[in-house]
């Protein structure tokens, strides 16, 4: 409501002055301000914040008078009443130095716009006038004086000796009368004489009052702290016509401030409370309608250690009150208790580095014009017992700026779903970025099909959405134009559109308008045009109309314009309908204007738009006057006036939703009661039923014209702010599934709650509150004894907050058995993005009341609410959050209601939840015994790998561990984070320093890399080679190894080789020492045709296809092909180096020194000749040219990242010798089906990677399988070598044999694709099949040892120098850019070679 922002202003005082000022009071308008030290009155002007004058009491006067104690101001400004000690009241007459005398003018440098802009009023309006003080006789009234009080004509003084003296303003002409308290009958109420004479009035006077206009009184506290309240029989205070009511068991009183607009009185007490009473309207004794305290909650220090209450003072509008107490400080609230700002809290009352301040204690206070400022006259004295009084002590005028809600004065309902703060000179607007309106969430979009939502296409009708009210802290701070604000300051009302993208403002004359779109300002070209008008019953905005009730000073008429936005801000662009009274308050609803006048009325208007000028203009028509003077006793008492469409007959149904655009209903706030007028539709005569109050302190209200057949509940509801008391909502309830409602069942309920925030707005479908609240920034300044008193305070800033609302609805409607209510109104928010919190919370603050209750609960919540939200498919996930989040003693009540966690487990599982699974895990770890943890575990575990949820993987081995290793007291945490993954798959590599290590940026979360750089976070990783057998001592490690080990014996099985290298990289499994164990069981192929076709699935690797046009093509045997690609792409670095170092082939002819492009003219040639001759004669020209190939380069590969494909077109990297290549249209062709018959990159490296790990496993089956769909003929070539070995056994020798006759059998029927690779090898299958037919000798194949696991077996038994190991230094060039001969080095180390020079990224997607 209100925001406490920067720092205080102090004030210097020009003149130097022993006497320290300690008492202010404002003028009527609160433009003037008297200050008062012991013997001077001083006069102060608002903006600018300057000294005017002062009138300083001579020596002999202050000796007779005594020193100056009290002032207040005549209603008119023209008198000031000072109250001196020795009980003289001296009047002084306010002169104005005449039109042209200004103290203080604005300079403006030469050429600036705004000297122009001269208008009649300006230098009264602009500048501070020149006043001058003149004192008239004083009145002596023989006593005392305690308290002063203006009561328009007359002057009330109270006299210690127990008097009330009422004097004219002009006392010397008119007299004065006197009233003896012992006179004024008092009683608990007005209906009786109970209780008579309160005490002995002989001994009572009055210390404090305050009269009130709306309640026709004086609230009074007396002397020995009773408080009262006194008003008048007749029209007029005379001596034997007042009664009072005193307020029953309070003697503390010691001062008072009342409310005109709410009928309150506030009254502090010495215990530190403030106790704010209202007068019963049929009784009218004083009723306690709340208390205003600190609670121990929030301020456990201070709350009882404040002192009595020194000050109380109502802002401006009456919406907050100040408080401040003997012992300093100063504290906020709104009008029903809310609190809003305390200064003995927090950064307010301690230093950065812990130390507690002194707080500033204040001798007086008022607020400035409209709120904007609190003037507070402050010393820095030391604590309350007064050990301070120091040198140091030092009087200062100090100004607190606030921001106010627009609501406060202007509660349209423009200004409902916005949040819009006012300040001085400034509006601070909680919209977004008019950019951002474009791209509103879908659910919001149906706002704007609303015809009162209809702008023009350039002004952005798109209503905001969660994601711009909601994106971020910021305001939007708007600076309001200077040139209006010079003129027209302050600013009274303000009021925003729907969209939130327009506001407008009215200051004291005129009103301006601010577009976010063109982030420009609009005025009125003729300034006096503006200078004539005065808004005086707020402004609202219609579609792009600006609506305000306004006074004409010219026609001395009270008038309601509507100015277009888009056009000149001029008279002749607006509409204009006269009124008869004066308009207090102003708004609109849909296409209709409702408006409050001062003689009670309320007078509803139709707006059309028309379009029949140029420019556009709307027709206002009267539709109905409703007279309300019956039920409203003063004008002044209405704090708001709406149209809703909220109706309670019994034609609420599902059916016709539509109906809710009709006004239905006034609501109207009649100073805290909200009373509602519901039209009658029985009849012509009355247009609406009699009033019903539906709720008491009620400080906004907040309801919408928007309809949404999804989310009835909350947008035909009435929501409700109530100071302490929190919000309420008065909802609708709904029959379910049309069917007739019960005739028991009320059609609506009011229902109450707590909210930690002050709402200023409500999102209806999103089920919002939004709010604002002040944060501090602490500034210790330079510290020291004369740090200055402002240098005290943090500096404010103001944040935006909001808050769910919706788990408190649902609690109180299952509280009160609406339990199908609450489910229909939650299956409607069921897509907001915050329902698992809502749920959540519900079940959280549930559990913790009834929990932690003392007393036994007769019927606990907490089963109902578990019911209620099992309703919904969060329900697993909401409990065990729930419980994660309580603490471990709560957690049997909670499974008590819930049921038990196994059971919920289980759900998880069954419904493949395994993240929510593994959070009850931690409860079961907590609960139950190890045994039931370790076979929940296990079954989590065997599902999460069946599932690859590898973090969870290894969050459950580490669990399993700790189970085993009695460290089950330290649950693991659930896994929320992905973790980086690591090599856990490559351990062997390091081990074998083998150099595999690239950027660790290009390696994205989760996958399976190549990556030296990180190690397991988790899980099975080894730590050394010999981890297996080490752990193999641990039966917990064992128990997870065999776990292990049947996964990937079942993925094996299965063909998921892909699976495999996943679950191998991810876990950290010795796949290679596993293979090699498994080589001759699970590890072999059965059906070769089936794995093949379950590969080119897995990796996505296309079958081969023949082109059509290869009869007579020179590349039509594969092996041409497969070389000259290889060649021209080299940006794929691995082909080129694994086709040019992994051909094992005898090489038949010698190395030619002529260039690769005339070797291959020459070899298509000689292939044309030979193209009809048979497979024999075709090997004899495919070897050279392979060797030919070798004599390219090997150090011109570039090392390419995965981006760089084929596709790209990088031609560029091709061997320059090929600049001068021209290839035939048969070549290229052969060429792009080279690459149509490639799969993506990162599965090729995928499958290099898994071949390399089969080949050192010795599993020979799996890497014929590999080089088949890779068609690499030198893979197949080297495994064949491999078979030669008399260690391999026969069987394995005959499967390979025999799967690879299948697969050329199936492909000549199936896939035509492989024909010519399996031509090009079948000389070498041929040998095979032959050597396999005859007798082998029976050598038994010994599997590798333990030792040796990570080793395959030996290429060639007689090779005595075995396997080379990785790391070995690759093979020195020939100064011609030749190679050795791969003879000259075993396979396995030109494939480790391959491997470590080919840097590509092995990555498993």
């Amino acid at each position: 409501m209100y925001f406490l922002t920067g720092w205080p202003r102090r004030l210097l005082c020009p003149l130097k002055s022993g006497e320290e000022p300690f008492h202010i009071r404002p003028s009527s308008q609160r433009f003037y301000f008297a200050v008062l030290s012991e013997t001077q009155l001083s006069i102060w002007f608002s903006r600018p914040s300057v000294l005017i004058v002062s009138y300083i009491e001579s020596t002999k006067a202050a000796a007779q008078f005594g020193s100056y104690q009290q002032a207040e101001w005549k209603p008119d400004d023209s008198m000031i009443a000072v109250v001196a000690a020795n009980g003289y009241i001296l009047l002084f007459d306010v002169v104005c130095g005449g039109e042209d005398k200004c103290l203080y003018e604005p300079v403006y440098p030469k050429g600036n716009p705004r000297v122009t802009r001269v208008t009649p009023g300006y230098k009264e309006e602009q500048c501070a006038p020149a006043l001058s003080l003149e004192m008239k006789k004083p009145v002596d009234l023989e006593a005392p004086i305690t308290s002063l009080q203006s009561m328009q004509e007359d002057l009330v003084v109270s006299t210690a000796d127990g008097f009330l003296h009422i004097l004219h303003w002009d006392g010397v002409s008119n007299g004065r009368k006197t009233i003896n308290l012992c006179t004024v009958p008092f009683s608990l109420d007005l209906q009786s004489s109970r209780g008579g004479p309160s005490l002995d009035f002989d001994r009572v006077h009055i210390v404090d009052m305050e009269y009130c206009v709306t309640l026709d009184g004086f609230a009074v506290v007396f002397d020995d702290g009773q408080l009262g309240f006194i008003t008048p029989v007749a029209n007029r205070f005379t001596t034997d016509q007042l009664q009072g009511v005193w307020a029953a068991d309070v003697t503390d009183g010691t001062c008072v401030a009342v409310n005109n607009k709410y009928r309150l009185m506030a009254f502090g007490c010495a215990s530190g409370l403030v106790l704010v009473y209202t007068i019963d309207s049929t009784t009218g004794s004083m009723q306690l309608s709340h208390k205003l305290e600190l609670t121990p909650k929030h301020y456990p220090d201070i709350w009882n250690k404040t002192g009595p209450v020194k000050l109380i003072r109502w802002s401006p509008d009456y919406s907050v009150v100040m408080v401040t107490w003997e012992c300093g400080g100063l504290s906020l609230w709104s009008v029903f208790g809310a609190h809003l700002i305390c200064t003995l809290g927090e950064d307010f009352a301690y230093r950065s580095d812990g130390t507690k301040k002194d707080p500033i204690k204040i001798s007086s206070m008022s607020w400035g014009a409209e709120g904007y400022h609190l003037w507070a006259i402050a010393s820095s004295e030391g604590n309350c017992q007064g050990e301070g009084g120091s040198s140091s002590k030092q009087a200062v005028i100090l100004q607190f700026q606030f921001i106010k809600s627009a609501l406060t004065v202007n509660p349209c309902t423009s200004n409902q779903e916005q949040v819009l703060l006012v300040g001085e000179d400034r509006l601070y607007l909680a919209c977004g970025d008019p950019t951002q309106a474009h791209s509103s969430p879908d659910q919001h979009l149906h706002r704007d099909h609303s015809p009162l939502h209809s702008l023009p296409p350039s002004s952005l009708s798109a209503s905001q959405g969660l994601s711009t009210l909601l994106g971020h802290k910021h305001w939007h701070v708007v600076q309001t134009q200077s040139t209006y604000l010079e003129c027209n300051w302050p600013i009274r009302f303000a009021a925003i559109d729907t969209p939130g993208q327009c506001v407008a403002v009215a200051g004291r004359r005129g009103f301006a308008h601010y577009t976010m779109f063109t982030r420009k300002w609009k005025l009125f070209g003729n300034i006096t045009q503006e200078q004539n008008m005065t808004v005086t019953g707020g402004l609202a905005w219609w579609n792009d109309f600006i609506v305000l009730a306004c006074y004409n000073f010219i026609a001395q008429q009270e008038e309601l314009r509507l100015y277009l936005r888009s056009s000149n801000l001029d008279n002749t662009f607006s509409s204009v309908t006269k009124l008869q009274s004066d308009t207090l308050l102003l708004n609109v609803f849909r296409d209709m204007v409702i408006l409050f006048r001062a003689d009670c009325c309320i007078c509803l208007y139709s707006i059309e738009r028309k379009q029949d000028s140029p420019n556009p203009f709307a027709s206002i028509e009267l539709l109905q006057e409703v007279p309300m003077s019956r039920y409203i006793p003063h004008p002044a008492l209405v704090v708001s006036v709406t149209l809703t469409s909220v109706r309670t007959e019994t034609g609420i149904t599902l059916k016709a939703p539509q109906q809710a655009c009709v006004a239905e209903s006034i609501m109207l706030n009649l100073a805290g009661q909200l009373i509602m007028l519901q039209r009658d539709r029985s009849g012509p005569q009355l247009p609406f039923c009699p009033p019903v109050v539906l709720a008491h302190c009620v400080e906004n209200v907040w309801t919408t014209c928007r309809t949404n057949r999804k989310k009835r509940h909350l947008l035909e509801a009435l929501w409700l702010a109530c100071g302490e008391a929190g919000m309420k909502v008065w909802l609708p309830l709904f029959p379910r599934d049309h069917r007739k409602p019960h005739s028991f069942l009320s059609r609506r309920i009011m229902l109450p709650f707590h909210i930690n925030i002050y709402p200023l707005a409500v999102l209806f479908e999103d089920a919002l509150v939004l709010g604002a609240t002040n944060e501090t920034v602490l500034y210790d300044g330079l510290g020291g004894p004369r740090q200055p008193p402002e240098g005290l305070f943090p500096f404010c800033t103001v944040e935006r907050t909001s808050q769910i609302y919706l788990h408190h609805i649902l609690r109180q409607l299952l509280v009160r058995n609406l339990g199908e209510q609450a489910l229909l109104l939650a299956q409607s928010c069921a897509g907001l993005p915050y329902f698992p919190h809502v749920l959540e919370l519900m079940v959280h603050v549930v559990l913790e009341e009834e929990a932690t209750s003392r007393e036994p609960i007769p019927d606990p919540l907490l089963p109902t609410v578990a019911k209620f939200i099992t309703e919904f498919p969060l329900f697993l996930q909401t409990i065990v959050h729930c419980a994660r989040k309580t603490e471990y003693a709560l957690w049997n009540y909670l499974f008590a209601a819930v049921g038990n966690p196994k059971d919920l487990f289980e759900e998880c599982l069954m419904a493949q939840d395994l993240d929510t699974a593994a959070s009850y895990l931690i409860i079961l770890q907590n609960m139950e015994v190890p045994a039931v943890s370790r076979q929940h575990a296990t079954l989590l575990f065997n599902t999460a790998l069946e599932q690859g949820k590898w973090d969870l993987c290894r969050h459950m081995i580490r669990f399993l561990k700790a189970i085993g290793s009695g460290e089950s007291e330290t649950p693991p945490p659930t896994p929320t984070t992905q973790e980086a993954s690591s090599t856990g798959g490559f351990e062997f590599f390091r081990h074998r320093s083998i150099s595999l290590s690239q950027s660790a940026d290009s390696v994205l979360t989760g996958k399976f890399s190549l990556q030296k750089t990180l190690s397991m976070p988790s899980g099975p990783s080894a730590k050394s080679g010999e981890r297996w057998s080490k752990d193999g001592e641990c039966t917990e490690s064992t128990y997870i190894d065999m776990m292990l080990w049947r996964h990937a014996r079942r993925l094996l099985e299965q063909v998921r080789l892909k699976d495999l290298g996943y679950f191998s990289a991810q876990l950290g499994f010795e796949l290679i020492g596993w293979l090699c164990r498994e080589r001759t069981r699970v590890a072999r192929v059965d059906d070769f045709i089936t794995a093949l076709k379950r590969l080119h699935k897995d990796f996505l690797w296309p079958f081969p296809v023949m082109p059509a046009c290869s009869i007579n093509s020179p590349f039509k045997n594969g092996h041409y092909r497969t070389v000259l690609s290889t060649q021209l792409l080299k940006s794929q670095s691995a082909d080129s180096i694994l086709n040019s170092e992994m051909d094992s082939a005898p090489h038949q002819a010698a190395l030619r020194s002529d260039s690769w492009l005339e070797s291959l003219r020459a070899e298509q040639k000689e292939m044309e000749i030979a193209s009809s001759h048979g497979p024999q004669t075709q090997e004899a020209f495919l070897s050279p040219l392979t060797s030919k190939g070798e004599e390219c380069s090997i150090g011109s590969a570039t090392d390419l990242t995965e981006t760089s494909s084929m596709v790209d077109g990088d031609w560029t990297m091709v061997d320059e010798n090929l600049s001068g290549v021209s290839l035939s249209q048969s070549e290229l062709e052969h060429i792009s089906m080279e690459l149509a018959n490639k799969g993506p990159h990162k599965s090729q490296v995928q499958l290099r990677y898994l071949l390399h790990i089969f080949m050192e496993a010795g599993c020979l089956e799996w890497c014929v399988v590999i080089g088949l769909i890779l068609r690499e003929a030198n893979v197949i070539k080297q495994v064949f070598a491999l078979l030669d070995s008399p260690e391999v056994p026969s069987d394995t020798v005959q499967n390979v044999c025999d799967g690879l006759l299948a697969v050329d059998a199936w492909a000549s029927s199936d896939c035509l694709g492989y024909k010519p690779f399996l031509n090009l090898i079948r000389p070498q299958l041929q040998k095979l099949v032959s050597a396999a037919a005859d007798p082998v000798q029976p050598e038994a194949f010994q599997p590798a040892s333990t030792s040796k696991l990570m080793e395959p077996a030996s290429p060639r038994a007689e090779d005595s120098r075995g396997v080379a190991p990785l790391g070995t230094s690759l093979p020195t060039e020939a100064p011609g850019g030749l190679v050795r001969p791969a003879e000259d080095c075993p396979v396995q180390e030109q494939e480790e070679k391959t491997v470590e020079e080919g840097a590509y990224d092995c990555t498993l997607s």
